[in-house]
């Protein structure tokens, strides 16, 4: 590299330090694109609701579970547009819905997702579907199935279902005989919707019976039917705000779920936490890389500076990924990143590693950096290759936190292996190429010492090794034997309420 060449490739190297430092803090355009503060933050860091549910059926079918955490996905983006939903093992969906406002609030809208379903007073036999057992003017504390869901269809009572609504909007309607403001839910149904409630209308109508619309669980209004209704259209009312009927059109509209879910743990993360979190986390990134930066560069001397500018530039070039791919910032997420720095430090170690060997030997400076950035490069790929196999495991057979680790760690490692073989190696050759060329800014040699004699005590190690792996079996063994089980298993794989 011509000296001309060098000062371009510092001076490239520092605009594009400050260049993408400055989009990393400020952004670009009136928006801030690129600011790490757009960056989406997870449930942990942003605070929200987390909830996971247990399908109360035995082996549900993939048809069933992907159609059901379809539904609730739509349900819960009412919520927050960075809200998932995903599968955890056969039988569980998680819900985390980040950066809600009211958290417990959301966690009560959300409830024990359910189906919606209008049912008829009585059924073929002529005896009572449901009864009323008090008179408190609340439909859920006056009435009471006296059936199960599954005997209501197999006797053909249940009318129509939410599968067979087409529409539902919140709406405010005048009552006719108290002239008050109420809110309503607005029903439209779907073609065979509509026949099945005409009909059945008729049929209440001509014995004077009600017809019960039931969701989730609880009576939501016993209205009397009139006359048979043949538009197609109803109104759910009672004694709701305008924010709960909306809410409740919503659900409806996206239809019943398949499935019966049952809530298995649920956990609320105040937004104060994830903001202790965020800081927490950015000091003990900057001291970590502070720390770095200066032992890379007492070790390695001038190599070292330019592993830490290299550092640098991959530091913003994460930040500004994590930004363009939209990618859901999490604590895991975030010791993703922290060990694909190490990673990244581990590269720039064994590039200089064998550039010390190599100027031992007696080889010239530029010699030295030539040997030794060629003789790690399989070094560094075999590494960096096995762990995105790791990382792409966990991706695929992962869920939720494990996905973010995995997800950051990936993107991490590809960055690391930029910077270390192409930054760095930049970097140092331009030192070199504008003159920067005394042997004792690359490598001192030091005073060499005995190597100790590993295989020589190898009876030593193989011995601890063996009694530290048996000791682990007897304690997991004790444990069991006390009935506290052979590891002690967190919320995530036994359940419980956090």
């Amino acid at each position: 590299m011509k000296k001309s060449r060098g000062i371009v490739s510092l001076v490239a190297a520092v605009a594009l330090i400050v260049l993408l430092g400055y989009t990393a803090v400020f952004g670009l355009g009136e928006g801030g694109a690129g600011a790490a503060r757009n960056i989406k933050l997870g449930l942990d860091l942003a605070g929200g609701v987390s909830i996971t549910y247990q399908v109360k059926e035995e082996n549900p079918s993939s048809e069933d579970m992907a159609d059901t955490i379809y539904k609730l996905q739509r349900r819960v983006e009412e919520y927050s547009t960075e809200a998932v939903v995903y599968q955890e093992g056969d039988d569980r969906i998680n819900i985390e819905i980040p950066g809600v406002s009211d958290a417990n609030q959301i966690l009560e809208e959300l409830g024990q997702p359910g189906s919606l379903y209008f049912i008829a007073q009585t059924g073929s036999d002529g005896s009572e579907n449901y009864s009323m057992i008090n008179n408190t003017g609340d439909p859920a504390q006056d009435y009471q199935l006296n059936k199960t869901i599954e005997e209501l269809e197999e006797d053909g009572s249940i009318v129509v279902t939410g599968n067979e609504v087409s529409d539902a909007r919140a709406g405010v309607i005048q009552e006719q005989t108290t002239q008050r403001d109420e809110n309503v839910v607005s029903l439209t149904f779907t073609d065979e919707g509509a026949e099945k409630f005409a009909a059945a209308t008729e049929k209440a109508n001509e014995n004077g019976e009600t017809i019960a619309i039931y969701y989730d669980g609880t009576f939501v209004s016993v209205p009397n039917v009139n006359s048979a209704i043949e538009n197609g259209e109803a109104q759910i009312s009672g004694n709701m705000t305008y924010d709960e009927a909306n809410t409740l059109a919503s659900t409806i509209r996206i239809g019943g779920l398949q499935l019966e879910l049952e809530e298995l743990r649920s956990n609320v993360v105040g937004a104060q936490l994830g903001e202790e979190a965020i800081s927490t986390s950015l000091m003990a990134g900057a001291i970590g890389l502070g720390i770095i930066f200066l032992f890379m560069i007492v070790v390695y001397y001038l190599p070292g500076l330019a592993s830490s500018l290299a550092l640098i530039i991959y530091t913003e070039i994460v930040l500004l990924i994590l930004n363009a791919f939209d990618v859901t910032l999490t604590l895991q997420g975030i010791a993703g990143i922290i060990l694909s720095i190490g990673m990244a430090v581990d590269a720039n170690v064994i590039i200089f590693a064998r550039v010390k060997e190599e100027m031992s030997r007696g080889k010239s400076v530029r010699n030295a950096l030539k040997a030794g950035f060629h003789k790690a490069l399989s070094a560094i790929v075999d590494g960096n290759v096995t762990t995105l196999i790791a990382a792409a495991v966990l991706w695929f057979l992962g869920s939720g936190t494990v996905k973010g680790f995995a997800q950051t760690l990936a993107i991490g490692i590809i960055v690391s292996m930029f910077t270390a073989l192409v930054i760095t190696r930049m970097i140092v050759f331009a030192f070199y190429a504008v003159g920067i060329r005394n042997p004792k800014v690359y490598y001192r040699p030091k005073k060499e010492r005995e190597p100790i004699n590993f295989l020589g005590k190898r009876k030593w190690f193989f011995s601890i090794s063996i009694g530290l792996i048996l000791l682990g079996f007897v304690i997991m063994g004790v444990n069991g034997g006390r009935g506290a089980g052979a590891f002690s298993y967190s919320l995530d794989f036994q359940g419980g309420t956090s």
